[in-house]
């Protein structure tokens, strides 16, 4: 029988050889597989609308009436509470989702592609920052905005990679962006500028210039684009999704490949252990709030953003972001620390993610539950703060550990799962 140690080997190398490629944008019904009419997908393990937190419960509100199935608040809840919504959690449908990750049939996704596996994942497109979606909120403005993105933002991105045949290589644009000071989850200003400048010639070449009004809708999208320093969060997302699925399923690996938060639970699969989650109760994460808010308001972590530490960036990588501290607290030193703690609960490091202050040591990378429950230490996670009531949104930033819980219980189903004959020196 394989060892978990030559288990975590393939999934380590599934995870390097990944070649995540943005191929397009399009409706979430085109091209997420279940997303059918009346279905809403979330962020974290599965819940169901009795237990969802506020701003989960915000967000699809939200969700509901922009797909016009309900024209206020309580006909949207009424629709709820009669069954006629069904839930899912986004990772069941290769797709994440940051912060609440509401994802309905008309809204628009980036498609990216895994040229290593043939695998694709999916995210929504980033709103920017204040009131907006995935922190709960759901007013007038909100919904303007989502129409905006459907009709504007959506269509235009996707005539734009119709015009880049080979699509846009996220590995290297990540790498370059942690080299500029981005560590992928709450710092994307590098990335975000990056993007727009990939993006923005063949923005402006899309062969539309001759319908009325498109030079307005481009200049629109531009600016959009460029004051959004989050716009490249939901493609880093979509692009560590289509990189950590590949190695999931491995028999006997106790690789973590999905982490992931709804506001109510946290939750980890494990490579080995099937699509089975391991929940426990969410933590609040602490931090630096925004004046007028403080941590009493302040709802459980929530989002599947934590599939960037999953693959090797966000806090993993927060000895490439120094400045990142200024918007989650802590200082330089406390971001080069948690960096080098992460090596000693992964299976490896990516190369392709070079640290120049480590003289480019790769990222540490594959989560090892063994690990994690063996030295105590948890991921290291660095995220947005919500307000735990529905519509007002974000309120601060800052740092979160994950449940030990959700490792202890994994490791036991992992120990039943590879018996004796499976384990080695290194599985507890």
């Amino acid at each position: 029988m394989v060892s978990v140690d030559q288990a975590n080997a393939e999934a380590l190398r599934r995870i390097l050889a990944a070649r995540p490629v943005l191929v397009g944008v399009a409706p979430a019904a085109e091209v997420i597989p279940g997303l059918e009419e009346g279905v809403i997908l979330h962020a974290g393990p599965p819940i169901t609308w009795d237990r969802m937190s506020g701003p989960l419960r915000g967000a699809v509100i939200g969700g509901i009436r922009f797909e016009g199935w309900a024209r206020t608040e309580a006909e949207a809840v009424a629709l709820v509470e009669k069954g006629q919504i069904r839930f899912d959690s986004c990772h069941h449908h290769q797709a994440v989702g940051p912060m609440a990750g509401v994802t309905t049939p008309s809204m628009p996704v980036y498609v990216v592609e895994n040229r290593a596996f043939g695998n694709r994942a999916f995210c929504n497109l980033n709103e920017g920052l204040g009131k907006v979606l995935r922190y709960g909120a759901y007013s007038e403005e909100v919904l303007r905005r989502l129409a905006w993105m459907r009709d504007v933002l959506g269509p235009a991105l996707a005539a734009a990679l119709e015009r880049m045949p080979d699509g846009l290589d996220l590995k290297h644009l990540i790498a370059q962006a942690l080299h500029m000071g981005d560590e992928g989850h709450n710092r994307n200003k590098a990335g975000s500028a990056l993007l727009l400048r990939a993006l923005a010639p063949a923005l402006t070449r899309t062969g539309l210039t001759g319908q009325p009004g498109y030079g307005q809708r481009v200049a629109e999208v531009l600016d959009f684009l460029a004051t959004n320093e989050m716009t490249a969060l939901n493609v880093v997302m979509a692009a560590c999704k289509a990189t950590m699925d590949p190695a999931h399923g491995i028999p006997g690996s106790s690789v973590v490949t999905a982490m992931a938060r709804n506001g109510t639970d946290f939750g980890i699969r494990v490579s080995g252990l099937g699509d089975r989650w391991f929940t426990a109760p969410s933590r609040v994460p602490q931090g630096l709030y925004f004046p007028g808010f403080k941590a009493e308001d302040a709802n459980p972590d929530i989002g599947d953003s934590t599939i960037t530490e999953t693959a090797g960036l966000g806090g993993f990588a927060m000895a490439a972001a120094p400045a990142i501290v200024q918007f989650v607290g802590g200082s330089p030193r406390d971001a080069l620390q948690a960096t080098l703690d992460m090596y000693a609960i992964t299976v490896g490091e990516n190369p392709a993610f070079g640290i120049p202050v480590l003289d480019f040591r790769g990222t540490p990378t594959g989560i090892d539950i063994r690990k994690v429950v063996e030295t105590g230490l948890l991921p290291r996670v660095n995220t947005g703060i919500a307000h735990k009531d529905a519509g007002i949104g974000q309120i601060g930033a800052g740092l979160v550990e994950p449940p030990m819980e959700c490792f202890e219980e994994a490791i036991v189903a992992l120990a039943e799962a590879v018996g004796p004959a499976g384990q080695d020196t290194t599985t507890t």
